[in-house]
């Protein structure tokens, strides 16, 4: 802290150091490294693209008794954690593909912390309890318009956040009902629709005004929207599927996958007949196949078919695949096919038109592209029918930015800066219509782009908080943390889902579960309270706070007494303790 002066002299192991004034009568002593407290970026929030302050929330739950709080209080103020960045836990705790727990130190030792389990049961929690959003602090109401343009995760998350800080917000949808891809692309099987409709309604409750089934474009006007508001969020995803390009696909039997995924999410009525193929290896792909397999199931005629049959084809191998690996094994589970190192190649179609079978070109694996994965190369000659009545394209998707009919934003992707600001003024953007992405990616964009936009109209520039540097797991004592095995969600059996196909497939963790896995948060860069530093030091440096708070349960009452033995800091299990 200031207090040393060292010599690179080194003595019996230790760099001899001379108090500088005060404390230890002038003399000199042995002194090596003087402890610092250093709040260091756990990783869990250094990779969530949503911004969460993941260690804040499990730990509030897991320190509850040392803090003075119930159990309930603790839920809350780690679901009011949570909300200052993402306004959907329990959307996010069923669907977000979880970056976070694969960069978690814990994964070093026993296996990473269950972050998107918790999430889950906390987002549940709230709703149980009826748990509302709250304002900002020191936010009153504003006299400024503005309006978002998609309800979809990212816009009503910019709306949420926008709202928070007392501006009047409108958000204008196109389609019939709230949600964007969340509603429209995401199978109800994966979450349940009053989970949605739920956590909207409680962005709504902050007063934010819903026009449902208004097109920009065509209902109204993307100039009159630009004079009618201080500022404009377009967040209209990308909901037009692409075509791949190949003989035959012109005609009745094909879909793409968003198409396929929103008539059967909006309840209508969609004949695939009994063989399908989907072509394609990501979420939506393995959506559209596990719904495929459900209608299929569902329809008494079709069910009693032989031959009945769902395959998904995939140029590259499972290794490559980017859907979630756990929906991935929950389709193969419901004895959907996956034929790798495939790719279609025509379709075949009979005297009337109808799709009867798909010519599937073999593939092996070449140089890494672009993408960084390996390049499909076909195998010249390895050729194969696949009978098929019904081809659900999900391969790629766009944004249809022409339909808004505005010269200013174009008919293809929008691009922004790191804000979300377009260069067209007063108009921001975030979400899928920049770039094909995970829900928690527009969410994060959505944040960032209300805090410019309020830094706008208050004649500020926004301010981005430097996180400071990430801790890694070996800054850390694994060995003082106990052994504790991973808590599972519980998922029902293939034979229960097919029977009741549009039930909730995951069921989460139990009450106890969630606890548990609160528990194997190592609070990594931030104090927890283990009293290690306060044990291990001889010369009494620290003293306990009271009464304590999250992250502060011990100080620093005396460094003149510091002898410099390292222990406070070697000691330190979560690396809060450093030294200088």
């Amino acid at each position: 802290m200031g207090l040393l002066k060292k010599k690179e002299t080194k003595k019996s192991g230790k760099f001899e150091s001379r108090l500088k004034g005060g404390g230890g009568g002038g003399g000199s002593q042995l002194s090596a490294l003087r402890p610092r407290y250093v709040e260091s970026l756990p990783p869990c929030t250094g990779n969530c693209p949503s911004g969460n302050d993941i260690r804040g929330w499990l730990t509030v739950i897991q320190l509850r008794e040392k803090l003075g709080l119930t159990l309930d209080q603790a839920c809350e103020q780690a679901f009011q954690v949570e909300m200052e960045t993402n306004p959907f836990p329990a959307v996010m705790g069923r669907v977000c593909p979880h970056p976070c727990e694969t960069a978690c130190n814990r994964g070093k030792k026993d296996g990473s912390v269950g972050i998107n389990s918790v999430e889950r049961h906390l987002g549940d929690y709230a709703l149980e309890h009826h748990l509302k959003a709250r304002m900002i602090d020191g936010e009153g109401p504003k006299k400024e318009k503005i309006a978002v343009v998609g309800a979809g995760p990212s816009g009503l998350s910019c709306a949420y956040h926008l709202a928070r800080r007392g501006y009047k917000v409108t958000v204008f949808e196109s389609l019939p009902k709230p949600g964007g891809m969340l509603r429209y692309g995401i199978p109800v099987y994966r979450l349940p629709r009053e989970i949605i409709d739920a956590e909207v309604q409680r962005i709504v409750d902050l007063g934010v005004e819903l026009k449902c089934d208004c097109k920009i474009g065509k209902d109204v006007s993307f100039a009159d929207i630009k004079k009618d508001y201080d500022a404009i969020y377009v967040a209209i995803g990308a909901h037009q599927g692409k075509a791949m390009g190949i003989p035959g696909e012109d005609g009745p039997g094909l879909w793409t996958g968003t198409e396929f995924l929103n008539h059967a999410n909006s309840g209508k009525k969609v004949d695939i007949g009994t063989n399908v193929v989907v072509i394609g290896g990501g979420d939506t792909a393995i959506d559209a196949a596990r719904v495929s397999k459900r209608i299929i199931g569902d329809t008494a005629a079709m069910a009693s078919k032989m031959g009945a049959r769902v395959t998904i084809l995939y140029r590259r191998t499972r290794a490559e695949m980017p859907a979630i690996d756990r929906e991935i094994d929950e389709a193969i589970e419901e004895d959907i096919n996956i034929e790798y190192l495939a790719a279609p190649i025509e379709i075949l179609r009979d005297d009337e038109g109808a799709v009867r079978a798909m010519v599937v070109q073999r593939m092996e694996l070449g140089e890494p592209d672009a993408s960084g994965r390996r390049r499909p190369v076909p195998i010249k000659g390895d050729t194969y029918e696949l009978p098929i009545q019904t081809v659900i394209t999900a391969v790629s998707q766009k944004p249809d930015l022409a339909a808004m009919k505005s010269s200013e934003l174009g008919d293809g992707w929008l691009n922004g800066d790191e804000w979300g600001f377009t260069g067209v003024d007063g108009v921001w953007t975030g979400g899928d219509n920049i770039n094909l992405g995970i829900a928690t990616t527009s969410i994060g964009q959505a944040r960032l782009a209300a805090e410019a936009i309020h830094a706008k109209l208050q004649g500020k520039e926004p301010h981005k908080v430097d996180p400071g540097p990430m801790i890694r797991s070996e800054k850390l004592k694994l060995d003082w943390y106990k052994n504790i095995d991973r808590t599972q969600r519980q998922v029902k059996s293939p034979a229960d889902r097919l029977a009741n196909p549009f039930d909730e497939v995951d069921l989460g963790l139990t009450a106890d579960d969630a606890l548990i896995e609160c528990t194997r948060c190592f609070s990594c860069g931030k104090c927890f309270g283990c009293e290690n530093c306060w044990m291990y030091c001889q010369a009494n440096v620290f003293a306990a706070v009271d009464p304590p708070s999250q992250g502060h349960f011990f100080k620093i009452k005396k460094m003149e007494v510091c002898d410099g033995c390292k222990k406070c800091w070697e000691e330190c299990p979560c690396g809060f303790i450093v030294g200088e």
